[in-house]
């Protein structure tokens, strides 16, 4: 490897979608915005930890139910914020408050409760997230930790509780297989008919 160092912010450069103002978003969390993007320039392959609440917040869900979550957003809603994966779940940025308000939101529409919504782990005030590196590596390094829908700009659109609660919904009852078949008898006595004399 050379030892050459990498600009991560410099134009041509892959860094897997998340643009200079994207970086300048994700370090506005932190307590010291300057030392975060000043580490990225020096590191851009490293994850970093940021504290939620006042920029975003994170939902955090298992992979498949994510994925069947943010297709919905993008195919039947406004799309989603920033979007990745990290030690097979799914990282949703939100609205700040999400996090205090989804949880309420989910057991006011009984989902909770049902199981048809596996536990989402909703990241507040007071919490702190493991963000993927900016630097797409090849081949990865870390593949459990990248950036999916990458931020790019310094205002990026984040959903609130009530457009997470309605992805969740729909990925909830998308899951649902409805049969006209009632379920099998599992102590119901089979007889083979194919050998009739």
């Amino acid at each position: 490897m050379s030892s050459e160092r990498i600009d991560p912010f410099s134009d041509g450069y892959d860094v897997s979608g998340v643009t200079a103002d994207g970086a300048a978003w994700l370090a506005s969390a932190g307590t010291y915005p300057r030392s975060t993007l000043a580490l990225w320039k020096e590191h851009a392959d490293a994850p970093v930890v940021l504290p939620c609440g006042t920029v975003f917040d994170v939902v955090s869900a298992p992979a498949v139910f994510a994925r069947r979550m943010v297709d919905r957003l993008w195919d039947e809603g406004p799309g989603s914020g920033p979007v990745a994966t990290f030690r097979g779940r799914m990282l949703l940025f939100a609205a700040p408050g999400t996090a205090q308000r989804l949880p309420s939101l989910l057991r006011w529409e009984e989902f909770g409760r049902t199981g048809a919504i596996p536990p989402l782990l909703c990241h507040g005030n007071g919490d702190a997230v493991t963000v993927p590196p900016l630097l797409a590596t090849t081949p990865p390094t870390s593949p459990d930790s990248r950036w999916l829908v990458a931020p790019d700009t310094r205002h990026p659109w984040l959903p609130g509780p009530e457009i997470l609660l309605w992805a969740a919904v729909r990925a909830a009852r998308a899951a649902v297989r409805i049969s006209i078949f009632p379920p099998a008898d599992q102590d119901a006595k089979v007889y083979d008919v194919s050998r009739r004399r």
